[in-house]
């Protein structure tokens, strides 16, 4: 009788945030298809704070110029302007300097908004300012994340229906992950949990999709079962050399259609994508990279085609 109570309130609550079924108005089936809006946050606020231990490295040895970073990230929204993205932003607070990175903060999903949950005391506001801002856009909440810590950069979609979930323990831990995970495993979907060392913060500084069947993998530091899982899968893989992937050159934003956002300092990438036809616009994110994200980490894709 305990288990069917359970059961019956968790559905009650999902179905309250908006079900299962798919949503209507915004459409995410994956990350790699025509992306229409994306969700930014903004630097207004920006500081170098100690959130990893690669941005503690920077903040030791060359801490990020702000006023610089801030530009960069200008240039980041013109570019998705200039591929016709249309932009929503995060309302900026003082509180909340790391709001920039927006992938952290929440996952969006065909079914609505999750709302992740920070590691970090002082970026939790995030969170509840997250959930301001889907309000505001009319985008419903799927769930909230509740057992444990899980952040939105470990939430890897691979495809349709198929999501690689990052779990190094620091940032995500594997409570919330195992949460995250069992709600798709109920919707149908494939689940692969991934513990990577803390270290590398989010799995998605190691492995982010381009195009339908092609990945950027840094081979270096990801897990060859999977590397054989996407190979068997039919992805073709295009290798980022570990030093790139640790200034986040494997950190890029897929728009569809043969359109990407790179770091321009990830060379390899960015020539390998230009040799296949992409349209790369490569932006100069070194400066507000040190405070520990790159392009990926701070866009959330709110609508695909």
């Amino acid at each position: 009788m305990l288990d069917q109570t359970k059961s019956d309130f968790t559905l009650q609550r999902r179905k309250r945030g908006g079900g299962t079924a798919p949503m209507q108005h915004w459409h995410l089936p994956n990350e790699t298809g025509a992306l229409s809006h994306v969700l930014l946050g903004s630097p207004a606020h920006l500081k170098h704070l100690s959130t990893s231990s690669l941005s503690s490295k920077h903040l030791r040895e060359n801490p990020c110029n702000i006023q610089v970073a801030q530009s960069q990230h200008a240039e980041m929204v013109a570019a998705y302007e200039h591929f016709g993205v249309k932009v929503k932003m995060h309302a900026p607070e003082p509180e909340l300097p790391m709001q920039v990175y927006a992938r952290d903060s929440s996952v969006m999903t065909p079914y609505g908004a999750i709302i992740t949950a920070m590691s970090q005391w002082w970026r939790r506001g995030e969170n509840y300012a997250a959930i301001r801002t889907y309000e505001s856009l009319g985008i419903p909440i799927y769930d909230m994340v509740t057992a444990g810590t899980f952040e939105g950069g470990d939430f890897n979609v691979i495809e349709e229906g198929v999501v690689l979930i990052g779990c190094g323990g620091a940032r995500t831990n594997e409570a919330g992950a195992r949460q995250v995970a069992g709600w798709f495993e109920d919707e149908g979907w494939e689940v692969k949990l991934a513990f990577i060392d803390e270290y590398y913060v989010h799995i998605d500084l190691m492995v982010v999709p381009i195009a339908e069947k092609l990945t950027a993998v840094c081979l270096d530091c990801t897990d060859p079962w999977i590397v054989d899982w996407l190979k068997g899968k039919g992805h073709e893989i295009i290798d980022v050399p570990f030093r790139d992937t640790m200034n986040l050159g494997c950190n890029v934003m897929s728009l569809g259609n043969g359109k990407v956002i790179a770091p321009k300092a990830s060379t390899v990438l960015v020539d390998n994508l230009r040799a296949r036809g992409f349209e790369v616009a490569a932006i100069d994110t070194t400066e507000i990279s040190k405070t520990g994200g790159g392009i990926h980490c701070m866009a959330q894709a709110l609508n695909r085609g």
